[in-house]
């Protein structure tokens, strides 16, 4: 698994996945809001499915002087 997702993005992903979680807590509490561990689990591991089938990469690319 290449990873596909920025530091930016993986940041954003974990912040609003817990968000959601939190709904599951307090609030409507619903199991529907157990959903957002999948954008928490894709922030951590740094690789979305769907980004790779539709090869989408928003990762930097560094530059290799070698």
């Amino acid at each position: 698994m290449k990873r596909n997702i920025g530091n930016i993005e993986r940041v954003i992903r974990v912040l609003a996945g817990l968000g959601i979680c939190s709904l599951a807590l307090v609030g409507p509490m619903t199991p529907w809001a157990w959903l957002g561990l999948i954008p928490v689990a894709t922030g951590l591991v740094g690789w979305c499915p769907p980004y790779a089938l539709l090869g989408i990469n928003t990762c930097k690319m560094r530059n290799k002087t070698e």
